[in-house]
């Protein structure tokens, strides 16, 4: 499929190969033939719509339960911009993310960290005419994962973004600065090029940190073009 007037493609290791040995999940899921593309009909590119169903607690996953949820509280906050740095707006911005514990509110997630009640790490927002989206929630913390020998995820949240259909999605994750789980961290480390691995960093906001209640961290999210957010798969098409 060609590809628009003015797409700029992302330099070579922007995104993470389908197979990285180090992640060994990928040894099993990965396929062995080269995918086949399809063309995106009217069908596809027309609906259904996905922007109707935002809860007035949606965006605030501290604000779900009927108590406090435990941990510091975090605003999550950034802009969604194409190749030219225009504003996207009008795109579905989906998190979800481990407690502060970190463990995730899912029956398969069963190591001893506590749950927390109050806390199901689970959230939406629709960007508006600038592009930007917001989050309040709580940081998350790290867990074991069973890679490798004393294998522990760096604290992370998932990002995914639609566009107008089902089709259009993208998925990503957001680290916090300074993790010193990085160096062992065989999924951050999927993505080939250190610049665009580093683009998967959020960066520590003091003037938008809200006095006396939340630490604030900025996650700018590039759709295409040179300064492209790393995502799970190549979308170079």
């Amino acid at each position: 499929m060609p590809h628009p007037a003015g797409y700029r493609l992302p330099p070579e290791g922007t995104h993470p190969p389908l197979l990285s040995p180090g992640y060994k999940s990928t040894l099993l899921r990965a396929p062995s033939q080269a995918p086949v593309v399809l063309r995106h009909r009217l069908t596809e590119v027309t609906g259904p719509l996905l922007t109707g169903d935002i809860g007035p607690n949606d965006h605030d996953l501290t604000a779900q339960h009927a108590g406090e949820p435990i941990g510091q509280r975090i605003v999550v906050f950034g802009q969604v911009r194409d190749s030219d740095g225009r504003a996207v707006p009008d795109a579905l911005v989906e998190v979800w993310q481990a407690n502060a514990a970190g463990r995730y509110h899912h029956a398969r997630d069963n190591w001893p960290a506590p749950l927390d009640p109050n806390f199901t790490g689970g959230g939406r927002v629709v960007t508006d005419s600038l592009g930007n989206y917001s989050f309040t929630t709580i940081k998350p913390g790290a867990y074991p994962w069973g890679n490798h020998r004393n294998a522990w995820r760096p604290a992370h949240i998932h990002l995914s973004l639609f566009g107008r259909a089902f089709p259009q999605r993208l998925v990503t994750q957001m680290y916090f600065p300074d993790d010193p789980l990085f160096a062992q961290d065989p999924i951050f480390n999927s993505v080939p090029d250190e610049k665009a691995r580093r683009r998967l960093v959020s960066t520590f906001d003091l003037e938008a940190t809200r006095p006396e209640w939340a630490l604030a961290y900025r996650f700018d999210i590039v759709l295409r073009g040179r300064e492209q957010t790393p995502f799970e798969a190549a979308h170079d098409e």
